[in-house]
């Protein structure tokens, strides 16, 4: 079995990390008499998101590379509404992240053992 390529361990905890830091961050947000708060609500499924993508990349399942460039491109049309700099470094981390999550190796390590036999 080919092991994970550090890069994608590093790009997977870091997107646990910024989750957790997230949903800790915003669930000082909340207001119990007004629990359904839709804007509270999707800034922490969101910030879910990134977690559960961060777990099953690690995990080794293809489909959380596109859930969390899904989630950069989300923050970086996000960041197009505030200053410049969010726009710029969202998309450069949102460049940085999809090279290192679809390169030939990340695509290999995440097809498994099938593929690596024909090489």
């Amino acid at each position: 079995m080919m092991r994970r390529p550090p890069l994608i361990t590093i790009i997977g905890w870091l997107f646990i990390i910024a989750g957790a830091i997230g949903i800790v961050y915003h669930a000082t947000e909340i207001n119990f008499h007004n629990l359904l708060e839709i804007d509270l609500l999707l800034a922490l499924v969101v910030r879910l998101l990134a977690v559960a993508g961060g777990i099953f990349l690690l995990r080794r399942a293809s489909w959380a590379r596109w859930l969390l460039v899904a989630w950069l491109i989300f923050h970086t049309v996000l960041s197009a509404f505030h200053q410049i700099s969010e726009l710029i470094m969202h998309s450069v981390l949102l460049a940085v992240v999809a090279f290192f999550l679809f390169r030939q190796t990340a695509n290999l390590y995440f097809r498994g053992d099938k593929e690596e036999l024909h090489l």
